[in-house]
């Protein structure tokens, strides 16, 4: 669900479905059920290059995600060693893939959970990580503030505020991420909220045919409704402009 409260009202939500996987078993997954693979096309697709991958100018493909966001962390002071890292995503589908966010959960090599890292994706394929470290976690919820200084969409500035509220998944998904103006004012909601479900050849079939394409989907609806705000009269941001806002940038788009 996305709920903007200001400048105008403006509200809308669609169902759809995520994927729970730890990193570790993308291979044991693609041996064990037909409709998945790992690098390789098929109905769905697990794409180590749809994700994390440095350095942030040249990303190197030649190494897994999981292995990127070890040397990411390391980079920040934290150690991932044989930990666990499951990742809350889409997958890639028919070829085509784009995740508006994907959400690391990190585990240290006793279980206990390590991290949380956020990356965000615009429709530029430009990304951007927000890390939420353990002395951040209440109970069973990542919570923290962060600059955003990204260009996500082209009706928010870009020097407003995110606010992460991440419980970590177990039966039930409960994720919100609010935005904050300058002046402190929440002015923008975002949930994701979902079941359980298990990870059968038989349901993801199920999955496929009931939202087919989903990334696409997700792609044309995200113009859709800034189709419908331009119609609004919201403000709108270029791209190209406020370059020295847009900080810490992965796989940057080149601009001509």
């Amino acid at each position: 669900m996305h709920n903007r409260l200001a400048p105008k009202k403006h509200s809308f939500w669609y169902n759809i479905y995520l994927f729970y996987i730890d990193l570790d078993e993308i291979g044991l997954l693609s041996q064990k059920l037909k409709w998945i693979s790992h690098n390789r096309f098929n109905l769905f697709n697990f794409r180590e290059r749809d994700h994390l991958q440095l350095p942030r100018e040249n990303p190197d493909n030649s190494k897994t995600v999981k292995q990127h966001l070890a040397a990411y962390l390391a980079a920040q002071g934290i150690t991932l060693g044989e930990g666990k890292v499951m990742l809350l995503t889409n997958l890639c589908v028919l070829g085509y893939n784009f995740n508006p966010v994907s959400f690391y959960f990190c585990y240290d090599e006793t279980g206990q959970p390590l991290c949380s890292v956020v990356e965000i994706s615009n429709t530029f394929h430009e990304m951007k990580l927000f890390l939420i470290g353990n002395e951040e976690l209440e109970g069973d919820q990542f919570r923290q503030r962060a600059a955003k200084h990204f260009y996500v969409s082209p009706f928010i500035d870009l020097d407003t505020t995110f606010d992460f509220n991440l419980r970590i998944p177990s039966a039930q998904l409960d994720i919100r991420i609010d935005d904050f103006n300058q002046s402190g004012e929440r002015f923008f909601i975002s949930t994701l909220k979902g079941d359980k479900k298990p990870l059968t050849d038989r349901y993801l079939l199920r999955y496929f045919f009931s939202i087919p394409l989903i990334p696409l989907r997700v792609m044309w609806l995200i113009h859709w409704q800034a189709f419908l705000l331009w119609r609004k009269k919201f403000s709108f941001h270029r791209k190209s402009a406020n370059q020295e806002l847009q900080k810490d940038v992965y796989k940057p788009f080149k601009h001509n």
